[in-house]
């Protein structure tokens, strides 16, 4: 799963980061509406979480364009605006939900989780049956032929994006992207590497 998180508080973006990356999602950073637009008309993200207040344009304008131009990404505003009339206002927008600060990172990952299961157009986030293997996005679990097999955060996300993608081909800076994020520094190396753990994992069975 892919992540843009559009936030100009430099310790909050960092928090949400490393909380999301060790739940297993890849996250892409900006700290400006325009920038945040930008990234979500180039990219495909699974969930945009979008501050209010924001340098260049505010986040209920780059809501209100992305779903003018038909973008259908879910959005979560992460605010500290909290009056009625201001959640009134995100959600009136096009946003879908509306999480105000501060918050507790349990209930910012539930509640995304949530609400990509109340968004996915497809069966995405119900159980995927690929052969012997079962992968339960909600409980993050695999199992091959009844049994449990353990992956990583990392591992996982890789074994969800090519289970979800069964059929097609994908390469590897498609994988690297929504695994690792865009802004991924190293090489595309690291993928081939993650396929070997997850072959590693998966050929004793």
């Amino acid at each position: 799963m892919r992540v843009l998180v559009v936030e100009d508080n430099e310790a909050m973006s960092d928090a949400v980061e490393r909380g999301l990356v060790a739940e297993g999602f890849a996250v892409d950073i900006t700290d400006n509406g325009v920038d945040g637009l930008w990234r979500a008309r180039e990219f495909t993200y699974d969930l945009i979480l979008l501050d209010i207040m924001l340098p260049a344009m505010n986040g209920y304008e780059v809501c209100r364009t992305i779903r003018a131009e038909g973008n259908t990404t879910p959005v979560m505003m992460l605010t500290a605006k909290d009056g009625d009339f201001d959640i009134a206002e995100g959600l009136d927008f096009g946003a879908d939900d509306y999480l105000t600060k501060p918050f507790s990172f349990v209930v910012l990952v539930a509640r995304i989780r949530a609400l990509l299961r109340r968004t996915n157009p497809t069966p995405g986030l119900d159980i995927i049956t690929v052969g012997d293997l079962t992968v339960d996005p909600t409980k993050r679990r695999c199992t091959l032929r009844g049994e449990t097999v353990e992956f990583t955060p990392r591992e996982y996300s890789m074994l969800e994006t090519l289970t979800r993608r069964v059929g097609e081909p994908l390469t590897r800076v498609e994988l690297l992207n929504h695994v690792w994020g865009a802004d991924h520094e190293g090489g595309s190396n690291v993928v081939d590497v993650y396929i070997g753990y997850l072959r590693k994992k998966l050929s004793p069975h």
